[in-house]
């Protein structure tokens, strides 16, 4: 939304999040996450420190700090300090276990398995969120520790036919346009792998780009959330126990 408002008043702002959940490692998740971000904490605090161009072992306390302060940055809270030592452990344990991963990949055949990696990063990170949304340490160990708790009983009633999302408010008509909405943005991402889509739409024909332009304004008006709500991050703030005006 900024990027596009940014554009129509003449301002052309850099990528921020260049698809990061498609990511093979965490240090590549981290060169497409919140990169402005990312590149300030390199400029200003890793190579502060040093970098790379010290002792290994030092080498890899700057890793970790790096991480461990980009948890500090987002909040006050332990929550935050065990969500960045987590992304800062994984890139160390990544940095040192590297060549020994790469050969248990080969011996196994696991670098032919499609998308492994891409599944592998996205469950450390989806567990490090963990911590990262939970409003106290407590809550984030009974998660952590309760995951897999539900999943006999929900197989249980895959193979019954009983209902499974709906007892939590999600119907069969909005879990299949969900996944319908999540494959065809997966499928924009694949196009922008290998083209832009903006100059592809505009390679078209007049009537092809605005039949697209009414389809947007159309979706966005059916699927769209129009009830009065408080900005998401501030919701976030809030439930982390800050006040936005604290900000």
């Amino acid at each position: 939304m900024a990027i596009g408002a940014a554009r129509i008043l003449g301002f052309k702002l850099m990528t921020n999040f260049n698809r990061p959940f498609q990511s093979k490692s965490i240090p590549e998740l981290w060169k497409r996450w919140h990169i402005s971000l990312t590149s300030w904490f390199k400029d200003y605090l890793y190579i502060s420190l040093g970098g790379n161009r010290v002792t290994i072992p030092r080498f890899y306390l700057n890793l970790f700090i790096v991480f461990l302060v980009s948890g500090l940055w987002h909040g006050a809270s332990w929550t935050f300090v065990i969500w960045g030592a987590l992304h800062g452990f994984y890139v160390v344990f990544g940095v040192i276990t590297k060549k020994i991963r790469q050969k248990i990949d080969k011996y196994f055949f696991l670098d032919r398995i499609p998308f492994l990696s891409v599944l592998t990063t996205f469950g450390l990170v989806t567990f490090a969120y963990i911590f990262f949304r939970a409003p106290n340490i407590q809550s984030a160990l009974y998660i952590a520790q309760h995951i897999f708790t539900g999943i006999p009983d929900l197989v249980h009633k895959v193979i019954t036919h009983q209902s499974v999302f709906e007892p939590y408010g999600l119907k069969k008509q909005e879990l299949l346009l969900s996944v319908c909405l999540i494959l065809f943005m997966e499928l924009v991402h694949v196009i922008q792998n290998h083209r832009n889509i903006t100059e592809l739409l505009m390679q078209k024909p007049a009537y092809f780009r605005w039949a697209v332009y009414y389809i947007a304004v159309f979706a966005i008006c059916c699927l769209g959330e129009f009830d009065h709500r408080e900005f998401i991050y501030f919701q976030f703030l809030k439930n982390k126990g800050y006040e936005p005006s604290m900000f």
